[in-house]
């Protein structure tokens, strides 16, 4: 099924240009174009412009339809819209510019994915694709993450429950690429296209910020022994300490700051846009009962550790254990 009808479409061209630094997410979305069922008479071409070269990008955009079937060319790494081209491609992007300034002559479709943090918008040749494409920028905010999961789950022709959904979020870490690799993984198990709660819990593994929010969790309600029995099993499996205090410092840095939000009068929905994190985070956030300065004292605690671990004063993971003792 298309997923790009989801976000937002300058036009109705089947030529695309997909725009953002998510090549996972770019990915996704463009399979799910390429793969629909509109395209499934067209061989499926794709050109990698830096492996494959610009020459190899023009000769397939130029071949004659007269000797080959109708084509849809997904075009990667697309480094002639970025700001840095070397002069030695002038020929080709010459070519470029006259292929896409006719492009409505060209049977092919084509579909250009450009995973940059930006392109150079003031050069001819991206003005000229800009204005004969359909432009997705799939940018996803925080507080989207859960209805953009939910509409593409639907769109695949797949149904979840709202708890399901909302423990495949948590457990991917509000993360949209993390959330679409589980969620593969699910349809694969998945009966009647139905992805249950259970299913989830069953197949999806905590992700390392929710085992260490349940350490610390755990800490501040005074159940130390089962804190210093989930940090053991943490290292056990190979976490970092150092990995792993830099996530206890970013959860108590977002308590510390939802909380002084609250008491600023903010209601939860604005710290969610101001803070720009999933609202689960900061639901769960405004109901710890912990005190602000017992927060700022923690946060000075790991900073401390951060940085007598790096300067070896601490050389063993005990000092995770110290810091959890004492929380």
């Amino acid at each position: 099924m298309n997923l790009l009808p989801i976000f937002k479409n300058t036009n109705n061209n089947p030529n695309t240009l997909i725009l953002g630094q998510d090549d996972f997410l770019n990915d996704y979305l463009i399979r799910s174009y390429v793969e629909d069922e509109k395209f499934k008479e067209l061989d499926r071409i794709t050109v990698d412009c830096e492996s494959d070269g610009l020459d190899e990008l023009v000769a397939n955009l130029t071949e004659s339809s007269l000797f080959s079937s109708q084509k849809i060319i997904t075009v990667k790494n697309p480094f002639f819209l970025t700001a840095k081209v070397p002069k030695k491609y002038k020929k080709q992007i010459d070519q470029l510019q006259e292929i896409f300034s006719h492009i409505q002559e060209i049977d092919d479709v084509i579909v250009i994915e450009a995973s940059y943090e930006k392109i150079d918008r003031r050069k001819k040749l991206t003005k000229t694709i800009l204005a004969s494409f359909n432009v997705v920028e799939p940018q996803i905010k925080p507080y989207e993450v859960a209805a953009i999961t939910k509409a593409i789950i639907k769109t695949d022709g797949y149904t979840i429950s709202q708890s399901a959904l909302q423990l495949l979020i948590e457990r991917s870490d509000q993360v949209i690429d993390t959330i679409l690799s589980n969620y593969s993984k699910l349809k694969v198990i998945a009966e009647d296209k139905k992805i249950t709660e259970k299913a989830v819990d069953q197949n999806i593994d905590l992700s390392l910020a929710q085992n260490v929010f349940s350490i610390l969790d755990s800490a501040l309600t005074g159940d130390y022994k089962i804190a210093i029995q989930r940090l053991d099993d943490q290292l056990k499996e190979g976490s970092n300490p150092i990995q792993l205090l830099a996530v206890f410092e970013n959860q108590i840095e977002l308590l510390l700051v939802v909380k002084i939000l609250a008491k600023r009068g903010r209601t939860e929905t604005q710290i969610v846009k101001e803070l720009g994190v999933h609202p689960y985070r900061v639901k769960l956030a405004l109901q710890n009962k912990i005190s602000v300065n017992k927060l700022k004292q923690m946060l000075e605690q790991t900073i401390e550790l951060d940085y007598k671990y790096k300067n070896g004063t601490y050389r063993e993971d005990n000092f995770l254990k110290m810091f959890i003792l004492n929380s």
